[in-house]
């Protein structure tokens, strides 16, 4: 039984959507039809809004093209399924695409079919926008993030205010980081390379002029960021590393370790190498175990537990003073 009409031009679709030229005769072959009919069916899509190029030729082809209206979309089963997870996803991205999510998230619900919403409801998850302790994020306005990722992809330095200061940047990356959205890029008045926070850019126009492209510090983007935040100059590692005994099980210290290592040392004890960005704060983050603990390297988290105990004291007599 030959396709229906739709069938065929779903079909047809599908096969244009691949981003390659198709040859007329090639498309009749695949789709078991003659060139005429091909011929037809480009003209049908054209009037749905689809931007199809007629290539020339000997033999004469067609391409799909980005068009000025949103045509009607085809989507496979996963491409549907996968749409439909990063929209309920989207709302924890703090790229303040909220409510426009939900409602894209409704309206495919709508057309979906029940094989892919029984997928979908199969698959239970929960967004969480942020760590729990850490402060409220302030979201970002697509605007600014389209502003901000075109000046990455053609290379054009941005000029924005920033914590009240004017900034000029040749922008190298934009990231998303546990849903806050950061720039990284040269910062030219401080001859170095920075990090800033998009919400708390404000871009000013026009942009500035192009820009030849710097090598990163480190291998990539990612590793770069996470050293930084690590307080470290030396690639994705604490620059300030220790380890120590505590009068606790593991199974009560494991939860609470981090990217720490711990060591099972029996009933009551156990050991944990970890890392901070100073010595103090690796001293201070320790005593949240809530126990005992022996230093066993090196020398300098020794003499951060004593520079911490003498500030803890005389936190205590100015209280009671």
């Amino acid at each position: 039984m030959p396709p229906t009409t739709t069938a065929r031009l779903l079909r047809l679709l599908s096969l244009l959507q691949t981003g390659r030229e198709w040859p007329g005769s090639v498309l009749a072959e695949r789709l078991e039809i003659a060139p005429r009919t091909i011929r037809r069916d480009v003209e049908r899509l054209r009037e749905m809004g689809y931007n199809i190029e007629a290539t020339m030729g000997p033999i004469g082809g067609y391409r799909l093209d980005a068009g000025s209206e949103l045509p009607p979309l085809l989507f496979d089963d996963d491409q549907v399924v996968a749409l439909a997870i990063a929209l309920q996803a989207a709302t924890g991205t703090g790229a303040g695409i909220d409510e426009a999510a939900l409602r894209a998230l409704t309206t495919l619900r709508q057309v979906m079919p029940s094989r892919l919403r029984h997928r979908l409801n199969a698959l239970d998850f929960t967004v969480i926008p942020r760590r729990p302790g850490t402060a409220t994020l302030d979201t970002v306005s697509p605007e600014v993030l389209i502003a901000l990722s075109s000046a990455v992809r053609v290379r054009h330095v941005v000029r924005f205010d920033y914590r009240d200061h004017l900034r000029r940047v040749e922008p190298h990356h934009l990231v998303s980081v546990e849903s806050r959205w950061y720039l990284v890029g040269w910062d030219l008045e401080h001859g170095d390379w920075r990090i800033f926070r998009a919400d708390l850019i404000e871009p000013r126009t026009p942009a500035g002029p192009r820009f030849a492209p710097r090598d990163l510090p480190e291998r990539n983007v990612a590793t770069f960021v996470a050293a930084r935040f690590k307080g470290s100059e030396q690639g994705d590692q604490w620059p300030c590393v220790g380890k120590v005994i505590l009068h606790r099980p593991a199974r009560d210290v494991l939860p609470f370790a981090g990217d720490g290592i711990v060591e099972d040392l029996g009933s009551d004890r156990c050991s944990i190498e970890v890392g901070s960005w100073s010595w103090i704060a690796l001293a201070a983050s320790l005593n949240r175990f809530d126990t005992e603990i022996e230093v066993l390297f090196p020398a300098e988290l020794t003499e951060a537990f004593r520079t911490l105990a003498a500030r803890n004291a005389a936190t205590a007599r100015s209280w009671r003073e």
